[in-house]
């Protein structure tokens, strides 16, 4: 019997590259350089600031302007955070069966939770997930087990009788070690460089609605 479902939010519940990839593209623009195509930040939208600007400028945080140009490219992410970004289609028809069912369901994501709680209320989300644990919530991050157990803990559910849906290996390598079935969402943006299918999930789908037919 499945307690819950907890999602990881980037490239899973919402789309966010459109406003993360503004964000990189005002950073090069503002340096002469012409903007990236959205189909090349969208692979690596999951992988966050430190992703987007090694793609972006090739930078790596050993680089002495590394820290400069995370913090402007945050603060331009911030000033437009949910100008583009929506919900994968068929997350709201999901979302909705699952409390129908009576089946709570929350967020664990890498996110920090300076975007992540502001966006869950723009997207009208905030008040409907049962727990909400973002990038800086816990002292580790996935791929630590420890977010998804804090999120068990705080839904009162067992992991074993838990999902977790997440469009990047570390979600995987996260849900394993915390004992949670992890299911890879193929629609979402499949950062890493391996293919999912060797990532060890226990399922893979290619619409949000099909995680319906694991619960």
């Amino acid at each position: 019997m499945t307690e819950a479902i907890l999602f990881d939010f980037d490239g899973t519940i919402a789309d966010t590259a459109p406003d993360l990839g503004h964000a990189l593209n005002r950073q090069r623009t503002a340096r002469n350089q012409p903007p990236l195509p959205i189909e090349q930040i969208r692979t690596e939208a999951s992988g966050g600031a430190r992703a987007l600007l090694r793609l972006g400028f090739d930078l790596t945080p050993d680089n002495p302007d590394y820290q400069a140009m995370r913090e402007e490219f945050l603060a331009f992410y911030m000033e437009q955070l949910c100008q583009d970004t929506c919900l994968f289609p068929g997350i709201p028809e999901l979302l909705t069966q699952l409390e129908q069912k009576s089946i709570p369901w929350g967020i664990v994501t890498n996110k920090p939770a300076r975007f992540t709680q502001p966006l869950m209320r723009l997207l009208g989300l905030h008040q409907r997930a049962a727990c909400i644990i973002s990038g800086d919530d816990t002292p580790h991050s996935k791929p630590h087990p420890e977010p998804l157990l804090t999120a068990c803990r705080q839904i009162a559910a067992q992991p074993g009788h838990c999902i977790y849906l997440g469009d990047d290996a570390r979600d995987v390598q996260a849900s394993l070690a915390a004992g949670i079935k992890p299911i890879v969402a193929l629609y979402g943006y499949l950062g890493s460089r391996s293919a999912p299918e060797s990532w060890g999930a226990a399922e893979l789908i290619e619409h949000p609605e099909d995680l319906l037919r694991y619960i």
